[in-house]
Formats: structure tokens, sequence, C-alpha cells
């Protein structure tokens, strides 16, 4: 009797899972139709539903559940996907997350859910919501970032209305063009960290572009950014992505304003040039005017969002930031010469005490904490993901409930959505931050305080390659005016 029940119960677990596939594959189905019929693109708590599989979505209903403690299902999320798709709605990006949470917390939320959408997206809807005109992107240097951007770029193009990749300019290594080409074009499809890009990359017959999910890409070949006229590549008022890191100041990165490009961004935190985290403190500068700007460094976004919270809510005093990095490509494998102290030991085998102008920067980014705080690293033999540490003195009191509720409140709402993951996984490691795309990944379990409640420590981690590269990407469509409607 008891094998007939347990028999039963197994059989009726497997029809539910199967039901729940259906319905995944159902809802995959209109995403795909919405972001190619209407350039609206549909996440769910910040997780890009396109190109999932059904048991992912699954899963990240899951996840929405345990999230935010409301009943967010497969079910809700489908009946609110095809009340999207049979609006007239202009290009846009909806987190049917947040939707389905805003129908939870609406005072009679019973009521008609079509209704519903339709007051919450009232703004996006008609053709006469959103003139977007794509902008020409260019990068320069085509390294670890380089390859992370160009997967990003490429999976956001959809119709082509917001950034569209059109080269990469390199410094020549082989002679043959060719067999280069073919070399960069495995190295974008295969990457030890990030693993197979789920997508085609076909190298053209004379060696000169790749063509990447569609995407025709020019590969230009220059000493130096004056040896190019943009313009006899089709390309025209686009922003330059300079990934080397050679050029920092505003003088040297104004190189690029050549023929073809009206903007300029550095990866790495630049010189007498707005520093900017996007989400921070993107709105505070015009740049059409300031067209030369940085998009700071991969630890300054993942720990400004962070401090910015905690200064609004309990300001902070004073403090110090530790930073154990991943290892990076300027670092020697084996013990070498290098100008930098420490620096030239072997990366994989040592922990690296060593410098960061994190401190400085987040002064910079938010002059309110300008002098309050220092910052030292520890690079680590690890290849991605780093982790910065947090001590910071606050003039209020707090707990360490109302702190992590504080940033979880942030991670759901508001201007920092896009730039905080919260995380109250108790069993979480630096490999289940890879391919995050905020900044900051806050690890709730791992607070601390002092007793009389005005000394926290704070863990923040931070995919230093994607996480980051999403950052730019952000950045880049804010500068080149391409933001759609967002919903979050």
């Amino acid at each position: 009797m008891q094998e007939v029940l347990i028999k039963k119960e197994v059989d009726t677990s497997l029809k539910k899972w199967r039901e729940q596939e259906k319905k995944a594959l159902e809802l995959l189905q209109i995403v795909g139709e919405l972001r190619f019929d209407k350039a609206v693109e549909l996440v769910l708590f910040r997780k890009d539903l396109y190109d999932s599989r059904p048991s992912q979505v699954i899963n990240d209903h899951l996840y929405a559940k345990n999230y935010v403690n409301k009943p967010i299902s497969i079910e809700m999320s489908l009946s609110l996907v095809k009340v999207i798709a049979s609006l007239q709605l202009a290009p846009a990006r909806i987190d049917i997350g947040k939707l389905a949470l805003n129908w939870h917390l609406e005072e009679g939320y019973t009521a008609d859910l079509s209704k519903f959408v339709r007051k919450e997206l009232d703004g996006f809807i008609g053709d006469d919501k959103s003139r977007i005109e794509s902008k020409d992107v260019i990068l320069y240097g085509f390294g670890r970032i380089g390859r992370l951007l160009t997967r990003r770029l490429v999976a956001q193009t959809g119709r082509g209305e917001q950034l569209r990749l059109k080269a990469i300019v390199l410094r020549p290594k082989f002679k043959n063009r060719l067999e280069e080409l073919k070399k960069r074009a495995n190295l974008l499809k295969t990457d030890s960290v990030h693993g197979q890009f789920q997508g085609t990359v076909v190298v053209s017959e004379d060696g000169t572009e790749l063509i990447i999910n569609g995407n025709r890409i020019k590969f230009i070949y220059a000493k130096h950014p004056t040896d190019i006229d943009y313009t006899e590549y089709g390309i025209n008022e686009a922003i330059v992505l300079d990934n080397t890191g050679v050029w920092r100041t505003k003088d040297e990165l104004e190189v690029h304003l050549r023929p073809g490009v009206s903007q300029v961004m550095l990866t790495a935190p630049g010189k007498n040039v707005p520093n900017i985290v996007h989400g921070v403190n993107h709105t505070q500068f015009d740049l059409t005017e300031n067209n030369v700007f940085s998009a700071a460094s991969c630890t300054t976004n993942a720990i400004v969002p962070i401090i910015k919270l905690i200064n609004d809510t309990y300001t902070v005093k004073s403090g110090h930031i530790e930073s154990i990095h991943s290892y990076t490509s300027s670092q020697n494998l084996l013990d070498n010469f290098h100008k930098k102290p420490r620096r030239g030991r072997a990366a994989a085998v040592n922990m690296v005490l060593t410098t960061t102008g994190a401190g400085t920067a987040t002064g910079i980014v938010l002059p309110e904490m300008a002098g309050k705080l220092t910052a030292n690293a520890v690079r680590i033999p690890t290849p991605n993901v780093s982790l910065a540490i947090l001590n910071l003195e606050l003039d209020n009191e707090t707990t360490i409930e109302a702190i992590n509720q504080t940033v979880k409140k942030a991670s759901l709402a508001g201007d920092l959505m896009e730039q905080i993951m919260f995380s109250d996984n108790i069993d979480f490691v630096s490999s289940d931050v890879i391919g995050t795309t905020t900044p900051s990944v806050f690890d709730a379990p791992s607070t601390l305080i002092s007793q009389d409640g005005k000394r926290v420590t704070l863990y923040v981690w931070y995919d230093n390659e994607y996480g980051y590269s999403c950052q730019v990407v952000r950045l880049a469509k804010y500068a080149a005016k391409v933001i759609r409607h967002t919903y979050y």
C-alpha cells in the first residue's frame, strides 16, 4: 500500500513538472516574439528570460518566490506576458517579476489583471512614445573586457534600436590577418571562465570581419587611433569604448575623437575626466558636452552603490575597504620584472598584497565620502570574481537585520536595482557570482556589527569581468541617449 502511495506521489510530481515546462515553453515563445517584433525585452528580477531553458525559467520563478516572499508563479508570469503582448508597446525593458510583485502589493489586486498592466505600462503604449536612433559602437581592444562587451552588446542588439557594434580595433599580431581573426574568433567563442558563447561566430573569407549572430563587425588594425578614419567603414557619430587602459587622461583619450567618432569611454579609472558609476552619479553629467569620460573600475562599481546606500541611510563617518581581487592579465604568471611592487610575483601561486585606488575613487564619485575611506587590495589565485570587505563606522546606530533589509529593499526597487543583487544564501561562494549582471552582490549572512551598533562589516562580491561589462553597457546606452522605457 505504501509503495502505491509513493508511486502516486512520484507520478503527480512528474506530471506537475511537465505542466510547468509546457507553460515555460509558451512563456519563452512570447518572450522571443516580443523581443524581435516589438523590441520589448522581458526579465524576471533582472534575470534575462530570452535564451533561457524551460527548466531555468522554472528555477528562476522559485528564486523569485523566495526572494520577495510572494507567490510569483509561471502561471502568473504567463498571464502578465500575454497581456503585455496584446499592447502596442514602444521599445522597452520590463521586469515581469517587479510587475507581479506590484500586482500583489496593489490594494484590491484581485481586480482585472489587464487593467492593472495597462495602468502600470501606460507611458509605454503607442508608437509615438519612443523614437530611438541607434548608436554605432567601436571597441578599442579585444582582451578580457573587450570580448565580454562583444558578447553583451551582441546579445542585446535585438532589432538594433540601441547600440550597434560596428568595429573592433586591434594592434596586429600576425602577418596573416585571416589566421589572426580565426584565433580571435576562437577566443570569443570559448572562455575558460564564462563558458561557450551561445551563438554563431563566422569569419569572413577575406579576414576583415566577424559575423556574430548576424552582426557584421569590422576588424580594424592600427598602431594608433590617429591612423583611422572610421567614416571609411560606414561608421558615424560612434562611441568608442577603450578597453586597453593605455590612455587614461583627457588629452590622451581625445585622440580617439577621429572622423566618425563623437564620444569616448574608458573602461578603467580616468584622470581629469568624469568617473561615472551608472546608477549613482551618471545623471550628474551631460555626456554630449563631456564627450570623454570613464566608467571607473570594477571595484569602484562594486562598492559605491552599497556605500551610497549605507551613507544615505545611516551616514558613514569613516571606513576601510579591503578588496580581495582575482588576478588580472597585468600580473605575471611566473616571477618576473614588474614596474609595481609585488605584482611581479607569480599570480597563480601567491596572494599578492597591493594597492587600489578604490577609496579615492569613491570620494570622486561620491564627494560626500572624500577623505573618509582608506583602501588596499589582495590579489588572489582565482581567474575571476572578487570580494570587497567594507568596514564602516556609522553616525547612527543600527542592527544586522536593519542593514540587510535596507539593502534587500534597494535591490527590489529604486535607483540601484540594476546595481545591487541581494543574496541570503548561507553557502554562497565566489563561483556563484560568475555571470551576474549587477556590479554588486551583497552577502547578507556575512554582515557583522559591533555591540554599539555603529561599526559594521559588509561583504560585497562582484564579477570583476562580466558584472563590470554590464555596467559599461548601461553607461554607454545612457551616454548615447538610447535608453528605452524601463519598468523595474
